[in-house]
């Protein structure tokens, strides 16, 4: 029967010269020390790739070195480990690199794992026994605490029976990494096939890609199209995020890509030097590690010089966790939730690590307001991607966020992009405004109280006016006018306002009016009412009034309340007036078929001063259109 190819990576770990390699050939008969140093030297230096079967089921091996001179090489290779084979030998029982290869694991959050006692050929019995038992105590409070602890012999092949059926319920224990996000390979080396060109290689974190995929290469910002993909040493016509690959993009250079480069799908990631993070420190005696510390940063399969700056206090102590913002040398690729590691320069060892945030634009500065606070906001959302999706909706620049800057940030692919939005939209998290731009509910309603509150302000200011105008609180709010016009939407959907000819008033809003200005609103509008097509000039309009102040606002009342009609600047008709004119012109019209622009003041009784205005304003209104000098209906109300 064939084996079934799962997503998942295991890899060794342990001290140098304690048979990782030799176990992986046990296991997969492959010989991973491919290097002619490797083989001069009898030790691994880089990172060996195998594919195994185990039950049928066909997984990756990765074999990191043991010696303490290649930890970063250790670490870019345990970065795409899904569980992890803990190599102690009998005869040397726990070692210096045991201990650290157990911290990187911890800190990059393997959860999954057993540990081969080898060479058990080597000592007696009872030996092996002591030795289990030093293994079983140093494993105790780590997440291999009651792991299986196997004697086992690469040279008989003693005990491996056993250890090959406890692999095999590892394995079918470990959940295949997920292959619906973003598509992203940490590239451990770049190397020619003659016939082919390039060829990159690595254990991709996340999501899946096919032949004839785009892919782009960061920092370098390399563009191609994967032209061929071997998956576990076979060529395949698609690779998931689990998988050990190789990808040929035939035309790039080599020797421009290195070990930690980022391999992916174009427009979702960029490289960057901070990053908002939370590290947890090693309980090692005595450490501390003060502001601006200079330490080396593995991310992924990068490695490179960091400062560390922590977010409370000038220092941090071991044992200690919190967040950090951590500025690499050089621009580097990483996602929110990826697991990094820091190591000191002198002596260089593993002092702690963590879980990328973010990666922000600059240094953020502690002491401004609620700074911490959000990032600790942020920091817990990241554990779950729908959580960190709401998060970003919360925290939209613009108050909302459109589909795709939500992808981008988020890192996920449109398609579940959309399923999250649905989920969270259905449990009233988050709200559409308009189709694809999306406001949490928190922001929804600090927003709809702001507009509500300018609103109420208005009309403290203007209790005569109807209400404000639309235009005047886009200009006041501040606020993206598609964000502005959805929370007015909403709020006239919910009744908490309402419109009228543009303007905006609270429900409850009703118009009042002061004993005077009730008088002069009833004296100029029944002076415009009997003037109709020979509308009073400002003059009359004070003299009524008491002087041109109090005219101003008492035109302006009974423009916003549509009694009077702004047909021109400066020139105001009775609401009366402006429909009998548009009668009588639709009733010409019909009858003659068009209407000479010179025969409107005779049809009116009026001057040409006012004839002219009135047309111009039924063209804007779509009552007519003009040609020439000539009028013709237009709007379906004239038809």
């Amino acid at each position: 029967m064939a084996s079934r190819q799962i997503n998942i990576t295991i890899g060794t770990a342990g001290h140098i010269d304690h048979g990782k390699t030799a176990l992986v050939k046990c296991l997969t008969g492959c010989e991973t020390d491919r290097l002619k140093a490797e083989k001069e030297r009898g030790m691994s230096i880089d990172l060996g790739f195998a594919p195994c079967t185990i039950a049928e089921m066909q997984v990756g091996i990765v074999d990191v070195p043991g010696h303490e001179n290649f930890i970063k090489t250790m670490v870019a290779g345990a970065s795409g480990m899904d569980g992890v084979i803990l190599v102690v030998a009998a005869d040397d029982s726990v070692m210096p690199q045991t201990r650290e290869h157990l911290d990187i694991l911890t800190l990059l959050g393997v959860r999954h794992g057993l540990v081969a006692l080898t060479k058990i050929d080597r000592v007696e019995v009872d030996h092996v026994d002591i030795a289990r038992a030093d293994v079983e105590e140093f494993l105790r409070g780590t997440f291999l605490e009651g792991a299986p602890v196997l004697p086992v012999s690469n040279v008989t092949g003693e005990g491996f029976s056993r250890f090959y059926e406890e692999l095999t319920a590892l394995v079918e224990a470990i959940r295949p990494k997920r292959t619906d996000g973003v598509f992203r390979v940490p590239l451990d080396r770049a190397f020619s096939v003659q016939g082919y060109g390039t060829v990159v290689a690595g254990i991709p974190v996340s999501g899946s890609a096919r032949t004839g995929d785009d892919v782009v290469v960061l920092p370098a910002g390399l563009t191609g199209r994967i032209k061929r993909i071997e998956v576990y040493g076979h060529t395949s016509e698609t690779v998931q995020a689990g998988e050990c690959a190789a990808l040929n993009v035939g035309h790039w250079d080599q020797r421009t890509i290195s070990r930690g480069d980022t391999l992916t799908t174009p427009g979702f990631f960029a490289p960057h030097q901070w990053y908002a993070c939370t590290l947890r420190l090693l309980p090692r005696e005595k450490f501390v590690l003060k502001s601006g510390a200079q330490v080396k940063f593995h991310t992924g399969t990068s490695e490179v010089p960091a400062a560390v700056y922590p977010m409370r206090g000038d220092r941090m102590a071991a044992g200690d966790e919190d967040i950090v913002q951590i500025k690499a040398k050089t621009p580097i690729v990483a996602g929110p939730g990826d697991h990094f590691i820091l190591r000191t320069l002198s002596p260089v060892q593993t002092v702690g690590g963590g879980v990328i945030v973010e990666a922000v634009r600059g240094r953020l500065r502690r002491n401004r307001p609620n700074v911490y606070q959000d990032l600790q906001r942020r920091a817990e959302a990241v554990r779950d991607e729908k959580s960190f999706v709401e998060y970003c909706v919360r925290t939209a620049e613009s108050l909302a966020a459109n589909e795709s800057d939500l992808a981008v940030r988020a890192k996920v692919p449109p398609g579940r992009l959309q399923g999250m939005l649905a989920e969270l939209t259905e449990a009233e998290k988050i709200f559409a405004l308009t189709p694809g731009l999306y406001i949490h509910r928190d922001t929804a309603s600090e927003t709809a109280g702001r507009i509500l509150e300018m609103v109420g302000d208005f009309h403290r200011r203007s209790p005569e006016s109807p209400g404000l105008d639309l235009d005047s609180l886009r200009q006041t709010a501040e606020v993206d006018r598609a964000v502005l016009d959805g929370m007015v939407d909403r709020l006239k959907a919910d009744g908490r306002l309402v419109e009228k000819s543009g303007r905006l008033a609270t429900a409850e809003h009703r118009a009042t009016f002061g004993q005077q200005d009730t008088e002069h609103l009833q004296a100029i509008e029944e002076l415009f009412r009997q003037a109709a097509f020979h509308p009073p000039s400002a003059a009359e309009v004070a003299e009524k009034t008491g002087g041109p102040d109090h005219a101003e606002k008492i035109l302006r009342i009974l423009t916003e309340h549509e009694r009077l009609v702004p047909v021109a600047p400066g020139l105001l008709f009775h609401r009366e007036a402006v429909d009998r004119a548009q009668e009588i012109l639709i009733a010409h019209i019909r009858k003659e078929g068009e209407l000479q622009s010179v025969d409107f003041k005779y049809l009116l009784d009026t001057t040409r001063k006012f004839a002219i205005p009135l047309l111009d304003y039924f063209d804007s209104v779509g009552t007519t259109r003009r040609k020439g000098n000539t009028r013709y209906l237009k709007s379906p109300r004239g038809k």
